[in-house]
């Protein structure tokens, strides 16, 4: 990779693998945009909705009935749907946040968290693909911690997070999420630990 010019970091993560910390230090370390948040807020603005509103939609497949209301609202104007299901549908929303990724990425260097980043840029001519992972026991510990919940909550939300991104992933670039032989590094950051994993990808960006 050259640092010299524009250049893109993609990283893939499990929950409570590290993932933002370890993109917020690689952004600071290396003076350039960590682009996780920055991408819903324009996909907001493109949808006029609430950056809020669209969160909980980020990086997951819509269940049926969630499609199927968001389709009737539209097909049934006599029919009253409360506004929150007014959101746009998935591929929508997907196809605005991959022109917002491809912009940041041509127009200056960047760490771009998740939503298939690695597979949209992988054309890009300066780019590195990262995937973080770790056991349960360490995602678990760093869950509870962060989020202030029990353990068997914070078990729970790793295997939805693991089982949303994965089907996210494989619908919109149709291979395995945690195929660590699509990623130019695979990192355990429960072996190594955060800063040490840091500490690694700066080195092999060097």
């Amino acid at each position: 990779m050259k640092l010299n010019s524009p250049f893109v970091i993609t990283i893939n993560r499990q929950l409570g693998s590290g993932g933002a910390y370890i993109g917020q230090q690689l952004a600071t370390n290396l003076n350039i945009l960590y682009a996780d948040r920055e991408i819903i807020n324009q996909a907001a603005k493109q949808f006029k909705v609430l950056a809020e509103d669209l969160e909980s939609y980020d990086e997951k497949i819509s269940s049926f009935w969630k499609t199927f209301l968001k389709s009737y609202a539209l097909g049934a104007p006599d029919v009253y749907i409360p506004p929150q299901l007014l959101i746009p549908t998935d591929r929508e929303l997907f196809d605005a946040e991959t022109e917002i990724i491809k912009h940041i990425a041509k127009e200056r260097s960047a760490v771009i968290i998740g939503r298939c980043g690695c597979h949209i840029l992988h054309e890009h001519p300066n780019r590195v693909s990262i995937y973080l992972h770790a056991d349960m026991a360490f995602r678990k510990d760093r869950i509870q911690k962060l989020n202030n919940v029990s353990a068997d909550a914070a078990e729970k939300m790793i295997i939805q997070s693991d089982k949303e991104r994965s089907s996210y992933f494989h619908k919109y670039t149709g291979k395995e999420w945690a195929d660590s032989r699509q990623y130019d590094i695979s990192l355990d950051t429960s072996k190594i630990g955060l800063d040490k994993s840091v500490e690694f990808i700066m080195k092999y960006l060097e």
